[in-house]
């Protein structure tokens, strides 16, 4: 942990993983101990909406625990790139 990714971090690991988070001094403390890493218990995903200048995603949310995601895509509805892309619009992810 570092004060570089913390930020990333830190909602997880206290929020979504039960821990108290401590910082004093520029150092870290999970549940009362010095951390200087940490191991997470569940899996995490970082979302990206197809919005790259508007979306809430996970620029804004963090990491999003797996048993937070209720779905999952299966199909491009809009594909474009400098023009509507038709062949593959209605077309399954693969």
């Amino acid at each position: 942990l570092t004060p570089g990714n913390v930020i990333l971090y830190k909602r997880a690991i206290s929020v979504y993983e039960n821990n108290k988070w401590e910082e004093h001094d520029g150092k870290y403390f999970i549940n009362g101990k010095e951390a200087t890493s940490y191991t997470f218990k569940m899996n995490y995903y970082w979302m990206m909406g197809d919005n790259r200048h508007r979306s809430q995603d996970s620029r804004y949310w963090g990491f999003v625990p797996e048993d937070h995601v209720v779905g999952s895509a299966w199909l491009i509805w809009m594909s474009y790139d400098k023009g509507i892309r038709w062949n593959r619009i209605m077309n399954k992810i693969r």
